[in-house]
């Protein structure tokens, strides 16, 4: 598309997260409700670091990409290699607070770093698993969604974007 466009790819990702930011919210398909359950394992298991927690909630073939980046982990044993290869400054997410948000008419949560906006991730759910984690690392993206850049203490959103 970027070179159809005379553009760079990051261009055209950007271009695609304003765009669909913009979309409204669309409730669940009828049989397609969110197990908040498992979203709320999968909070609790991000903000512990818990590889295998986290690694156990994902489907086999879960795809975890990261627009605008060219990363795209497939598959539970491909995440745990990442996750579980952290440096030697401890691991990157360690420390995090993951908070519930909708966004593009999916399940999300907004992840903060020493009180600090970091990414919003978007989770989409099959069956009793996470299929898909698209993680956003634009903290401008908070706002979209009526959230804080900064937080400390106790915050507790009551916001939720489209």
């Amino acid at each position: 598309m970027a070179a159809l466009l005379g553009t760079s790819a990051a261009s055209v990702n950007s271009a695609l997260q304003r765009a669909r930011s913009r979309l409204p919210a669309l409730p669940p398909a009828p049989g397609e409700e969110v197990d908040e359950r498992l979203l709320a394992r999968y909070v609790e298991a991000f903000e512990r670091y818990d590889v295998d927690a986290l690694v156990a909630l994902l489907r086999e073939d879960a795809a975890l990409p990261m627009p605008p980046f060219a990363w795209w982990l497939s598959g539970r044993e491909a995440v745990r290699a990442v996750l579980t290869a952290a440096p030697a400054s401890g691991p990157p997410c360690g420390g995090s607070r993951a908070v519930p948000v909708r966004a593009c008419g999916s399940s999300a949560f907004a992840q903060y770093r020493d009180g600090r906006a970091v990414a919003l991730m978007v989770l989409e759910t099959a069956g009793d698993a996470v299929a898909h984690v698209t993680t956003y690392l634009d903290p401008r993206l908070f706002r979209l969604c009526g959230l804080p850049d900064e937080f400390g203490g106790a915050w507790s959103p009551t916001a939720s974007a489209s």
